[in-house]
Parts: C-alpha cells; sequence; structure tokens
C-alpha cells in the first residue's frame, strides 16, 4: 500500500443558527450537526487500505481508528502525539489561538504485527553519541557536517564532534554513507542498552508480589478464591507474559499478615503470621520469592487450598497499610510490581482510616478536600515506592465507602492502576475480574523509569500529566513501572521564539528496566513544522490530543477547584478556541453562522461528553467513583479516552450478513455500522452494545423479538424474563447471528486496553444498568448538562458575545 493523502481536515463547517432570545429557538437540524461516529467510519474506512506515513504534514488518524503507521524518522503517533501539528512560532501567536501546545505520550503503546518493530542497539561502554550541550540522543534530525566529523544538534543547534568509533564519511549532501546501515538515524523509535552508569542497581527479571485479602468482607465475595484462579492463568496460563528468571511472592492478609515459604523443596507452602500489623516485618526472605516454574507445585496446592483455609475465620477490617510496608521491604532492593486485592476500608493498623464521604458536602468548598488523600500515610508510601522502582496495582470490590482518594494515592504516584468493582457480584463480575488481573500481569511494562523530555530551543517542559512522581513540577518524573496502558501528558512553555524556517523538535527518553531484567532507554522523536499563521496552527490541531491535555489539566485542578468552576473552565475554553478561530482564521461570513474549524468540528460534542463523565458530572456522585474516574482520565491513553468519552454503539438486530467477518477484498475485519450516542437513534424492539472501553452493556428493548432472542441466547430464551440477570458473555449457539456476535466480540477483546470485555445486561424497564447506559448518551440531556444541539446553540451564543465584545 502507497501513501496518499488522508481525509480532508482543511475546510469549515458551517451550520446557521438563529440567535438565541426570547421565544426564539435554535433551528438545527440534529442530523446535519458534526459526528463522531462518521468522522470514525470515514477514518477507518480510509485506513483499511492506506497507510499513515509520519513525515508527511498530516493530522494523525482519529485515536479510535485501527492504522497501520510506518516510521519514516517521526515516532509513531501511537507512542506520542503533538496537540498541534503546525507550532506557533512565538508565545504571543500561541496566545491568540487560545490552543495548549503538549505532547501526549505512550511510551509502551502496543504495535501491529505489521509495524516496525523496535530496534535495540548496542552502543558498548560508552553509550549511545548524544549532544554534549542539551544531552539529547542521536536522531534522524541531527545533521553531520565538516566532512561527518561533527553533528549539529536538531534541539540546541550545538556542533558536537562525532565520537571515533561513530565516523562515516558523508556523500556530496552531507548524508553519511552508513545511514541507511543505522536505524538511530532513519527511525524516530529507538531504544539503546545503556551502561552500567545508568544502572540504578542491578537489574534482574521483575519480582512480583501478590497481596490477597482474605478478610470477611473478601471471603463473602469469593475473591480469594477468584484471585487464586487469577494467579493461576496470569503464572500459567497460555498467553503468560512472564518472562524467564522471574519471582514471584503470595501474601495474605485480614487483621493479620500472613507470609508463605513456597520453596521447591517442601512438600507445601509454609504459612507464617505476623500480628503485630503496626510494626510489621518480613519473617522470611528464602523462600518468599521464588521461581514460578520451579515451584509450581507448592504455589497451586497453595491457590488450591487459599479459600479453604479462611472460609471459617471471615476476620473483618483488613490490614492494608501494613502490606504497604511488608511489600516495600520485599522489593526495595530490586524494585517490582505489587499487585493487590481490597474488599472494605482499611480501619485497622497503619494507615487506617475514617468513613469521611458525606453527601452533604457535595457542591461545597469542602467537597475538594474528599478528592485527596486523608492520611499523609498513603502518599509517603507513594513516593517511597517510585523512587524505589516499585509499582502498585489495586483491585477494590467495596461495598461502600473505602477512600479510592486515599488508598489510590500508593498508585497514582507510582504508576500503577486501581480496578474498581463496585456492587461486586462472583458470578457476574468474577470471569471480567479474572482477565483483567491476568492482563495486569503480563502485559508489556518496565519498571525503576525515569522519563526526560527535550525540546528545541525557544520550549522548554512546563508541566506534566499523569501516574507518577514528580518532585519539581518540569523536571524528570520517576516512575515506579510504566505499561502499554498509560499515558503522559508533557505540557510546553516558550522561553524565546522559533524560527518558522526550521521544525520543531520533541524527544523523550524513558531510562527503565524491561521485565526480563535488562536496563535500557527507550527514545521517541517527534517533528512538526513552525508558523506564523494562526489559520495554520488551527489547520493541524490534533483533536484527540487536544482533548487529552484539557481532560487531564482538568481532572487535575479537581483537589483545588469547585466542580463547578472546572466546568466553567472547559465551557470557557471553548468558546474562546473558537472565537479566536472565527476572528483570526476563518473566511467571512454572517453573524447566524457557527463557523467550526475542521479539525476541530467535534470538539464540542467531546468536550460536552467530558462534561458528563462521572468525574466532572453534575449531581450527587459518590466520592471514591469520583476519584476514580478521575484517576482514569489522568492515565488512560488516547484510544481508549475517545471511547471513554463517546462509547462505541452498534445495533445486534440489524447485522449485515458480512459483519462480524473478514472482508476478503482487504483482509481486514468487517464492524457492523456505528450508532450516534442517543437514545433517539435506538429502533423499538432491537437490542444494542454499548462499549465505553471500560464497560460493555447490552441493552435490549422491552419489545424485542422472540427469535432474535433465541438467535442470541438459545432456543429456551424467548423473553427478557428468562435471560440470567448475571450474563456476561454470549453463549455459542449454532445461528449465523451468534457466529456474528461472538466473531465481533472476540475482535474487540483483542484491541481491548487493560479492562476486560464482559458483558451486562440492561434491560429496558428490567434492569438498574440500565441508568449507565443512559448516562453514556451523550448527545441526550443528562447527567445535569445538556444535549448536543442546545449546547452547540450555547457555544454558539457565547462566542457571539465575545466577538462583539
Amino acid at each position: 500500500m502507497a501513501p496518499a493523502v488522508a481525509p480532508s481536515k482543511h475546510a469549515e463547517y458551517n451550520s446557521t443558527i438563529h440567535p438565541v432570545g426570547a421565544g426564539v429557538g435554535p433551528r438545527v437540524d440534529p442530523d446535519q450537526i458534526p459526528s463522531v461516529v462518521a468522522v470514525r467510519e470515514l477514518n477507518q474506512k480510509y485506513y483499511t487500505t492506506h497507510i499513515y506515513p509520519t513525515m508527511e504534514k498530516l493530522c494523525p488518524p482519529v485515536a479510535a481508528t485501527e492504522y497501520c503507521a510506518v516510521d519514516q524518522g517521526s515516532s509513531n503517533p501511537k507512542f506520542g502525539r503533538l496537540t498541534l501539528c503546525s507550532v506557533p512560532a512565538s508565545a504571543d501567536l500561541l496566545a491568540t489561538t487560545h490552543l495548549p501546545l503538549g505532547l501526549v505520550l505512550q511510551p509502551f503503546a502496543k504495535l501491529r504485527p505489521d509495524e516496525q518493530e523496535i530496534p535495540v542497539l548496542d552502543f558498548g561502554s560508552q553509550g549511545p553519541p548524544r549532544c554534549n550541550r542539551c544531552r539529547a540522543y542521536i536522531n534522524p534530525f541531527m545533521q553531520f557536517a565538516e566532512g561527518g566529523v561533527r553533528f549539529i544538534c536538531n534541539m540546541c543547534q550545538f556542533a558536537n564532534p562525532v565520537p571515533g568509533d561513530y565516523y562515516s564519511p558523508v556523500d556530496a549532501s552531507g548524508r553519511r554513507i552508513d545511514r541507511d546501515q543505522r536505524p538511530e538515524l532513519n527511525l524516530g523509535t529507538v531504544e539503546f542498552a545503556v551502561p552500567k552508569e545508568y544502572w540504578k542497581v542491578n537489574p534482574e527479571p521483575m519480582r512480583y508480589i501478590f497481596a490477597i485479602d482474605v478478610s470477611a468482607d473478601a471471603v463473602n465475595k469469593s475473591l480469594p478464591h477468584l484471585t487464586a484462579q487469577a494467579i493461576r492463568r496470569a503464572l500459567y496460563g497460555p498467553n503468560t507474559g512472564l518472562p524467564e528468571g522471574c519471582k514471584i511472592a503470595i501474601i495474605t492478609y485480614d487483621r493479620t499478615l500472613h507470609f508463605y515459604n513456597l520453596n521447591s523443596k517442601l512438600s507445601q507452602a509454609q504459612m507464617m503470621v505476623v500480628t503485630e500489623v503496626d510494626e510489621s516485618f518480613l519473617p522470611l526472605m528464602d523462600g518468599l520469592f521464588v521461581d514460578p516454574e520451579e515451584s509450581r507445585f507448592i504455589i497451586e496446592d497453595l491457590l488450591d487450598r487459599l479459600e479453604v483455609i479462611f472460609e471459617d475465620l471471615k476476620i473483618p477490617e483488613p490490614a492494608f497499610g501494613a502490606v504497604l510496608d511488608v511489600a516495600f521491604q520485599a522489593l526495595c532492593k530490586t524494585g517490582g510490581k505489587i499487585i493487590t486485592t481490597l474488599s472494605a476500608l482499611t480501619t485497622w493498623g497503619p494507615g487506617r482510616l475514617a468513613f469521611r464521604d458525606d453527601p452533604r458536602q457535595y457542591h461545597t468548598e469542602k467537597e475538594k478536600v474528599l478528592f485527596s488523600a486523608e492520611n499523609v500515610y498513603y502518599k509517603n508510601w507513594g513516593h517511597k515506592y517510585a523512587e524505589a522502582g516499585i509499582g502498585f496495582d489495586l483491585f477494590v470490590f467495596p461495598s461502600t465507602y473505602v477512600d479510592v482518594a486515599s488508598i489510590g494515592m500508593v498508585c497514582e504516584l507510582s504508576g500503577g492502576e486501581i480496578f474498581y468493582y463496585p456492587n461486586f457480584v462472583p458470578q457476574r463480575d468474577g470471569r471480567r475480574m479474572i482477565a483483567e488481573m491476568t492482563t495486569a500481569v503480563n502485559r508489556e511494562i518496565g519498571y525503576q523509569g525515569q522519563l526526560k523530555v527535550r525540546c528545541s530551543n525557544g520550549l522548554q517542559v512546563s508541566a506534566y500529566y499523569g501516574n507518577f512522581y514528580n518532585s519539581r513540577p518540569a523536571g524528570d518524573i520517576d516512575l515506579g513501572t510504566i505499561d502499554e496502558h498509560k499515558s503522559i501528558v508533557v505540557m510546553f512553555k516558550y522561553d524565546g521564539k522559533l524560527d518558522a524556517k526550521l521544525d520543531a523538535h520533541f524527544q523523550s527518553a524513558l531510562l527503565y528496566t524491561t521485565k526480563d531484567g535488562q536496563r535500557r532507554i527507550r527514545c521517541h522523536n517527534f517533528v512538526a513544522g513552525v508558523t506564523t499563521q494562526v489559520k495554520e496552527v488551527v489547520k493541524f490541531c490534533d483533536e484527540d490530543a487536544l482533548l487529552a491535555v484539557m481532560a487531564k489539566e482538568s481532572v487535575q485542578r479537581m483537589t483545588s477547584n469547585l466542580l463547578k468552576d472546572i466546568r466553567a473552565g472547559i465551557n470557557d475554553k471553548c468558546v474562546q478556541i473558537l472565537a479566536s478561530y472565527r476572528k483570526h482564521g476563518a473566511t467571512t461570513s454572517s453573524p447566524g453562522q457557527l463557523i467550526l474549524p475542521e479539525a476541530l468540528k467535534e470538539l464540542t460534542i467531546l468536550l460536552l461528553s467530558l462534561l458528563k463523565t462521572k468525574a466532572l458530572r453534575g449531581g450527587n456522585v459518590n466520592s471514591d467513583v469520583r476519584v476514580f474516574s478521575m484517576r482514569l482520565l489522568k492515565s488512560m491513553p488516547l484510544d481508549d479516552m475517545s471511547l471513554y468519552l463517546y462509547p462505541r454503539i452498534f445495533g445486534l438486530h440489524n447485522l449485515q450478513e458480512t459483519d462480524g467477518y473478514v472482508d476478503e477484498s482487504t483482509g481486514q475485519f468487517k464492524m457492523p455500522a456505528y450508532v450516534r450516542a442517543s437514545l433517539s437513534r435506538f429502533d423499538e424492539g432491537g437490542a444494542y452494545l454499548i462499549d465505553n472501553g471500560q464497560s460493555c452493556f447490552l441493552w435490549i428493548h422491552r419489545r424485542a423479538n422472540p427469535n432474535l432472542l433465541k438467535d442470541l441466547f438459545g432456543p429456551t430464551v424467548d423473553k427478557l424474563e428468562a435471560l440470567d440477570p448475571y450474563l456476561n458473555e454470549f453463549p455459542e449457539i449454532d445461528t449465523a447471528l451468534s457466529r456474528q456476535v461472538r466473531n465481533i466480540m472476540a475482535y474487540l477483546q483483542d484491541r481491548r486496553g487493560s479492562k476486560a470485555l464482559s458483558i451486562q445486561l440492561a434491560r429496558q424497564e428490567f434492569d438498574g444498568a440500565e441508568y449507565e447506559v443512559s448516562a453514556m448518551m451523550v448527545e441526550d440531556r443528562n447527567n445535569e448538562a445538556m444535549n448536543y444541539v442546545d449546547y452547540l446553540c450555547h457555544i454558539h451564543k457565547h462566542i457571539q458575545l465575545v466577538n462583539v465584545n
């Protein structure tokens, strides 16, 4: 496939709207306003038969698109996307547009099999060539001068001597003779093996600790049994991603801590109990960490007995804070990963917490306190974990409030993740929990990480957003771990001007240890043109990256600002961006027209979707739920965020014959046509899948055709009441529709992020989950926010006021 011009992003979209006044309403056809679904389908259709060339002056594909990119020197956009692919030459020009300049990084993004693998380069004890002034690493945009004896840094323009063992002659154009044999001079993304001076400690294969809550609430929810299944699948399943030489340990806890000697020479695991949790210690080291293959018999025997050991004890109040202490003692010298379950508020031992969620504080100055850690204990441990190269993943199964703001601080600062299961039902949610814990163990991950971002002269890093520890606002950030499902936003500000004749360059360098114990630097390089024109800046604005920056900036302020002020700030930013474009970049138009630049034509509906997330929406939302959504938005990558804000919806009752199968002409899997996020678009009697990348609901109309139900669920199901309310997957039925739907579900699961694809029933007028489906219809009026048409009119009215003033 040859590169070709992508779908046009250059035109303006004009929608005529009457000025809103007394007795006069907007005359807007909902079918004629910008549609996220239409743009996604247009992009997917194009990139089904075309590749994305990284050095063409094109905005990257829409984040939800499945595409193949060719690294031509600037990194694959899956690894990073600039908000502005045409960078303003000055701070004044950037301020005029009201757009932010940022880079959304996903260093471990998963590539397709047909994309360029990241080469690993070893330059020996001296390490890779670097600029002597700014310390940027060698990359495709460094120029060689004086016959090849000097290289000019693309970041700071400093002329550096070429190391003797790296010298190569150049041709008449200044191109190195060996350039084609040098991946670091051709590819935007490479990895460098690093010498010992880059080592914190001697690197070794990753160590994992599984800390299992066996308190009363956990046993009642079958968590020891389910966690044992998840560990078994992660360690010994068909797709295990554990490296050779890794070691694991298992700890259980209630009010006391239980350690297990898993030495392969024993006949069964030996338990050791620590009762003094306020002064906890490791009762053993020899036998605590073992090779999962060498001790397989001992480990599997313990997993088989876990539920039996604690089923009659049912001791309340898990001492979660003590787990943080002993796990750190076990991993502080090596780094590693901790995966923990928790079922209740931790009211016992160090770091004990109190129930502080009070609905009377909602919508007041005191509400923002609920979004911060109550106890500095958890923040301090988060700092220690990040500095020691330890990541912390937490699986929470609350029946009531558990203070996610406090306990989740360790996950946030260490680069880990929270998996949150409110109203957990083992029969319905157990399968999902097992799959997600397996993914957490086996996904691509690095630990003992440190990230540094460099940029062209005239720019400097101003801030970072994401899950990490950063002692200085714009300094290097420490990452206990970072995995393929995490993103980090880097913000830039001007300390001078950029030369419009030169490109703007950005380089991220992640120093980390691989799962199998190799110390490396992963380098990503990005390049963008420089312009002095407002219209050019907006024309090449990346809408998905812009939205990610605005989302992460907004939730970052939740601990210091009122939610209503944050929501107002999002609206104001939208108005400022569009009003500025109307004034400085758009062609002449009448006041009655709403002008949306092609690059940002879905911005209004996507910002409305952001306002309707559980983190930011109006109304009474449990603080644990808000904080979970807040942390999700802070760390999730662009493709996940795109779906989280605007879900993927399609009907099952009207599939075409070719849906759910590979198209022989293109070799691509054919998905059904998507539906816009409004209940008014649903057919009477229909069945729809609503997937936002985190949860997947099966909505079925109350008058669904019995034959449809039989085709999906079997001959005995001919009415909604006959469905199992805890159904979590489609049964294997020998019907054409069943085969299509199961193919589609398998396809979506393969492209899923950290959350497993498990359906939850939302039968109309039957299930409480119907409320969740309604809240996901972002084009409708809900969540104490306007519908899409009204919001467009609201934004247009305020744009007119700005332009009048």
